[in-house]
């Protein structure tokens, strides 16, 4: 059952108290200690263990929760210019802290057309492209057409391998561009390996792999960092409209309810972009952006701290910004055909036996420790890419020797991801005070998990899958990420997900019975957890006096609606230190949540319509799942 908070500002002596009764002159008062808002009438989730009930919060002038409690108890706090909030018995609790996720990517992947992670086969493929072309007429021969939201796994019947051969078929000279979902797979046309340069003796950069045929020509595919042989010859946005469409996604964001987040990839155009956003003043939430060290420059701790520095020193006075956290690529994604997950044991053919293929590892354990040890010296956090168990295993020897030779306690280094975790390392992370950061909207039955994955790996890795429960009876800190645009925003089915393994969109639970979180641990993850992931927990992250107003008020009781009905949340009221944010009453606030509620923010052909056919999974694994 939903509801619509009621809204009005206390303006007289005689209005109504916040339970009903007539207002006393506590509730008249014009000074500084009257609230500038009251919730009441809410289930107020604090995200602290064994707290008392509370139904109604109070935010200071300064935009920070000065009381929480029963209504009458806040009633002494309503003052003339008091706005009181009904809350109509839905949920009140912390932002949605995101740990792990790419919005300014959002942005620009909004100003392309959109392939929607759709499943096709080449014909479909073909025609959906083909009105792309239709679309953007006028750019023969040297016009680029790039394409986001490549499905890498999505071409019919399964196991079909793309090759330039098929795009070249277009009836274009213009060089195109398929880029993957996932952020790590890019399949390309002819044109486009000519003029990067890409021929059979190219050799693979560090940290990718340009995917060659049995003739030893490239394929056209090309993975993690090989993308940048191509992606350097792809003209960028201007800077106007960079700024305005990562305005309207952060505005998205703020619709679900995100008052925090983790920028997973972040160099100095991202930087820039953010320095951008806030001039102009549309920066509403705070955001921690992960400042990217690349797996050459991690072999040289001294360089990549510099880097680090010398990026804070230009940027550290943007507004909105916290700086603290390092991002390192360890490992690719784990699905058929890329397998660029590092595994313990190799990837297995399909039929069940095994290769010699244990996929990329980019950057070693004793480099990684190195670099740890660096950084977290000098006061920063790492935050590792780790999809399968070796590449875990990496970052957890990094860590276990950064703490070993630097003494530091409390860094609070993170692996993100975790699709596949060996059961003799979970114990591991409570014991190093390494963050499991989670991305559960995946672990659920669907293509990517099952059909391109359960054959390569087998059933005995396969069970140890996003294994949250396990890591949180090990005693590990959980917090939760989107890995946005990887998947759309869904902010709340990510949450629904990460309880029943099912979500709106899978096949069937992902072991549920094992791996599934309670309602409380979920919501926890996606406040707190994260919160203390970024360091950020003495500011934000739960609903107590003292601690900066970052709350949102929903439109139902998620603590006790059924757990499906939670995918469906609306968030009515959003603030960032008591500012709203966003408001669903607003007509921005409308706007942003019908650009939430359509599949892609971006025009596709009618081609693309007609052969679709409602096969869709709009996320890969890592910008990441980056």
């Amino acid at each position: 059952m939903t509801s619509s908070l009621a809204r009005r500002t206390m303006l007289a002596a005689g209005a109504a108290g916040l339970v009903g009764v007539a207002a006393g002159p506590a509730a008249a008062a014009t000074n500084r200690s009257a609230a500038a808002l009251v919730v009441h009438n809410a289930r107020v989730f604090t995200g602290l263990p064994g707290s008392r009930p509370v139904e109604a919060v109070a935010v200071g002038h300064d935009g920070r929760i000065i009381a929480t409690g029963r209504g009458r108890e806040l009633q002494r706090l309503v003052g003339r210019g008091t706005e009181v909030v009904d809350a109509r018995g839905a949920t009140v609790m912390s932002g949605i802290h995101d740990g792990h996720v790419h919005p300014l990517s959002a942005g620009e992947r909004s100003l392309r057309p959109s392939l929607g992670g759709a499943e096709t086969t080449a014909d479909e493929l073909l025609a959906i492209l083909t009105g792309f072309l239709q679309d953007t007429p006028g750019q023969e021969p040297d016009g680029w057409l790039v394409v986001s939201d490549w499905n890498p796994i999505g071409l019919l019947p399964q196991g079909t391998l793309p090759h330039h051969s098929l795009l070249d078929t277009l009836p274009t000279r213009r060089p195109i561009a398929l880029l993957g979902g996932d952020g790590h797979n890019a399949w390309v046309n002819a044109r486009a390996l000519e003029i990067a340069g890409i021929t059979a003796t190219t050799p693979d950069p560090v940290g990718g792999k340009i995917v060659k045929g049995p003739d030893g020509k490239p394929s056209g595919v090309l993975k993690d960092d090989a993308q940048n042989l191509v992606n350097r010859h792809i003209p960028e946005p201007s800077e106007a409209e960079l700024v305005a469409a990562c305005s309207r996604v952060l505005a998205q964001a703020a619709a679900s309810g995100v008052t925090t987040m983790m920028d997973a990839v972040v160099g100095r155009s991202q930087l820039t972009t953010y320095q951008a956003l806030a001039k102009a003043g549309k920066l509403p939430q705070r955001i921690v952006p992960a400042i990217s060290i690349d797996s050459d420059l991690a072999k040289d701790p001294a360089a990549a701290l510099a880097h680090a520095r010398g990026l804070r020193g230009a940027f550290q006075d943007v507004p909105g910004l916290r700086f603290g956290t390092i991002k390192v690529f360890l490992d690719g994604v784990i699905e058929y055909p890329a397998q660029t997950a590092a595994l313990l044991e190799p990837y297995l053919d399909g039929s069940g036996h095994p290769t010699d293929n244990r996929g990329e590892l980019y950057v070693s354990a004793q480099d990684y420790g190195r670099l740890t040890a660096a950084f977290n010296r000098a006061g920063w956090q790492m935050h590792a890419h780790g999809l399968g168990d070796r590449a875990v295993r990496t970052a957890l020897d990094g860590y276990a020797y950064a703490r070993r030779t630097t003494g530091v306690r409390g860094a609070r280094n993170t692996i993100a991801h975790l699709q596949v975790v060996d059961p003799a390392d979970l114990g591991r992370f409570a014991a190093l005070d390494v963050v499991a950061c989670m991305q559960l909207q995946w672990a659920t039955q669907d293509t990517w998990t099952m059909e391109a994955l359960l054959p390569y790996i087998g059933p005995e890795r396969h069970r140890w899958m996003y294994p949250a429960r396990s890591l949180e009876r090990a005693g590990a800190r959980l917090s939760g990420g989107s890995d946005w645009p990887v998947d759309p925003l869904q902010v709340w089915n990510q949450i629904r997900t990460a309880i029943d393994r099912t979500g709106s969109e899978g096949e069937g639970p992902l072991h549920r019975e094992l791996e599934g979180l309670s309602r409380t641990s979920t919501l926890r993850m996606h406040t707190y957890g994260t919160a203390w992931q970024l360091r950020m927990d003495r500011l934000t992250g739960t609903v107590r006096p003292g601690l900066a107003a970052d709350l949102i008020v929903l439109d139902r009781d998620v603590t006790e609606c059924p757990v499906a009905d939670i995918s469906d949340t609306r968030v009515e009221l959003t603030l960032v230190g008591g500012r709203v944010i966003h408001d669903s009453k607003s007509s921005a606030g409308r706007a942003s949540v019908a650009r939430l509620d359509r599949a892609a923010a971006v025009p596709r052909p009618a081609a693309y319509a007609a052969v679709h056919g409602g096969r869709h999974r709009a996320c890969d694994h890592g910008d990441d799942r980056s």
